[in-house]
């Protein structure tokens, strides 16, 4: 373990560690990576968070309700994961650090060297951030490969999946089979844009336990 700073700790979690987490076995299977690293309070990785995921390429109508939505999740104190890499993820990470919800940052790079940005320092006091990795120190820069496995590790680690948009044919949509395939409860938006996720099996954000209108 090395200090990052008194209140933020490195922490490596081999696989076999009892505190390695169960998810990633039981999703991943043997692709659950050999060990994940971590930044901040790692007691965040059983808060049962929800996932946001949204590709590159996303219609305004959907950005504009994908911050909504980012709004209501940091107003409720909902705990969300997300690689917040894409420009819509990015934007929802703005959003929920302002609020005091508990927020996992997955990075597609190791995190052991890494620059603690200054937005991330109050909230990784707080004990609120938890900055993750599947990868090694020596993986400093992102590839597309391994954004696919940072991704699939966020949503073996949800609880419930929540995607923007998903162009067809893309890596997202690819994700998305797989999380239907491990029978998650995936959700978006019911919109003509998202009409190739409905047909896979996804549910209408509406029907999210906690945001569901009662009647």
């Amino acid at each position: 373990m090395i200090v990052v700073s008194e209140s933020m700790e490195y922490l490596k979690i081999q696989k076999g560690d009892a505190v390695y987490p169960e998810a990633l076995y039981r999703f991943l299977g043997d692709n659950a990576p050999q060990s994940i690293s971590a930044i901040g309070n790692t007691k965040l990785l059983n808060t049962r968070p929800v996932a946001l995921f949204c590709s590159i390429k996303c219609p305004a109508t959907l950005i504009l309700q994908t911050y909504d939505l980012a709004q209501q999740l940091r107003e409720m104190g909902t705990p969300v994961i997300s690689g917040f890499h894409s420009p819509v993820e990015r934007e929802c990470l703005t959003t929920l650090l302002r609020g005091n919800n508990p927020i996992i940052v997955c990075l597609a790079r190791g995190v052991e060297r890494m620059r603690i940005p200054k937005e991330y320092r109050k909230p990784l006091e707080e004990g609120r951030l938890l900055l993750l990795s599947p990868f090694s120190d020596k993986q400093r820069r992102a590839d597309a490969g391994m954004a696919v496995t940072r991704n699939a590790v966020v949503a073996a680690l949800a609880n419930d999946i929540f995607v923007a948009h998903a162009e067809p044919g893309s890596k997202t949509e690819a994700l998305c089979r797989d999380i239907v395939s491990w029978r998650k409860s995936l959700y978006v938006f019911d919109e003509s844009p998202n009409a190739n996720l409905l047909a896979l099996g996804a549910k209408p954000i509406t029907e999210l336990s906690f945001l569901r209108k009662s009647d």
